[in-house]
């Protein structure tokens, strides 16, 4: 039998939120963990591993990160994901290939990092003063930083730490990919994998569209990844509901009573795996969640960094958690206009603003 939609929203809500475990293993479950650098009141991988991570608290990931085998670099965005998947991506090849000059410019601060075992950004700037450019987004940035951020992407340099949130830079030197087309299939279907497992179930238009974002993380690899996209629909189980076809693993039932929603009231980041499908988020919820911290204030329906409200298996709402002063100031909002009546929600809500001003303290 098929599957209903209340039954993929099930599945999907239990699945993410597995029972916490370890910071290494919670990492490696997810696949991939995006990263943010907005705290309201934390860094959006904070956020979301902390419904995942034993006693985590805002930063650990950031202080262990040197001592875990994982690493900052791209998937469908930017994030964190265990080393052994670097090997699907890398040695990457961007889109756009350096000039001469550049060329010169990176080998000259490769050999520049090699010598120094682990670079600060304002090091390079102030051996090499390679002056300000234009950014992404039409403004000035510092050249250096630029031409770390790109050799970072190419795979010439890993984050070795982060000072205060800055990347600390070290060489690397990523094994050569095996060649021929059996081995880019085989990248390219474990890439579809790791993607589906982190958000199934998928409508058809959201596995299409991360297929596409895979071209961040393997822009040199998008016929491979069509091609295991096509396969990927043949081999995922799928239903239609509706008039949607949604995807998810073929090994795992999502009317199976594993899969099981909790009692516990959770505020979720912006990116958490639950929220991040908008498409999903609005077939599941019947509402349309905005990200809207760089939507002009008098534009805001939800506010700078609304987190949904997930409570009894569905999002009914929002909070805004400014921190002030070491203390959270809460503000909310409701798709049905006003909170759910009743003790038990009431005592849900002040359990999680507890759950969150732990998590906010300094250890």
């Amino acid at each position: 039998m098929d599957p209903r939609l209340e039954d993929l929203r099930r599945y999907a809500v239990a699945r993410s939120l597995f029972t916490p475990t370890t910071l290494p293993a919670a990492i490696r479950r997810l696949g991939f963990v995006q990263a943010d650098p907005i705290r309201a009141p934390a860094r959006a991988q904070d956020l979301t591993l902390r419904h995942r991570v034993k006693d985590y608290r805002a930063g650990d990931l950031e202080s262990r990160y040197a001592r875990l085998a994982i690493d900052e670099d791209c998937l469908v965005n930017y994030g964190f994901l265990p080393r052994e998947h670097l090997a699907l991506m890398h040695p990457r090849q961007a889109r756009k290939a350096w000039s001469a000059e550049t060329r010169r410019k990176a080998a000259d601060v490769l050999d520049f990092v090699r010598a120094r075992g682990a670079v600060h950004p304002r090091e390079v700037d102030q051996h090499f003063a390679h002056g300000r450019v234009k950014n992404y987004w039409g403004g000035s940035s510092n050249a250096s930083t630029q031409l770390l951020d790109d050799m970072h992407y190419r795979g010439l340099l890993r984050v070795k730490r982060r000072d205060s949130g800055t990347r600390v830079y070290e060489a690397v030197a990523h094994p050569p990919a095996e060649g021929g087309p059996a081995a880019s299939a085989r990248r390219a279907q474990a890439l579809i994998d790791l993607v589906v497992r982190k958000y199934a179930p998928l409508p058809a238009a959201s596995l299409t569209y991360l297929a596409r974002l895979l071209g961040y993380g393997a822009p040199h690899m998008a016929a491979p990844i069509q091609a295991a996209l096509r396969r990927a629909r043949e081999q995922l189980a799928s239903c239609r509901i509706d008039g949607t076809v949604w995807y998810w693993p073929a090994d795992e039932n999502p009317r199976s009573r594993r899969y099981a929603f909790d009692e516990r009231l959770r505020l979720l980041a912006p990116f958490d795996p639950v929220v991040w499908d908008r498409r999903r988020f609005t077939l599941f919820w019947d509402w349309t969640y905005k990200f809207e911290a760089y939507t002009p204030p008098a534009r805001r329906q939800f506010g700078y960094y609304a987190l949904p409200m997930l409570w009894q298996g569905r999002v009914i709402g929002w909070a805004n958690l400014p921190a002030r002063d070491g203390s959270v100031e809460p503000a909310f909002g409701y798709v049905a206009g006003a909170a759910p009546r009743g003790a038990d929600f009431r005592g849900a809500l002040d359990e999680e603003l507890q759950r969150m001003r732990q998590f906010l303290a300094a250890r």
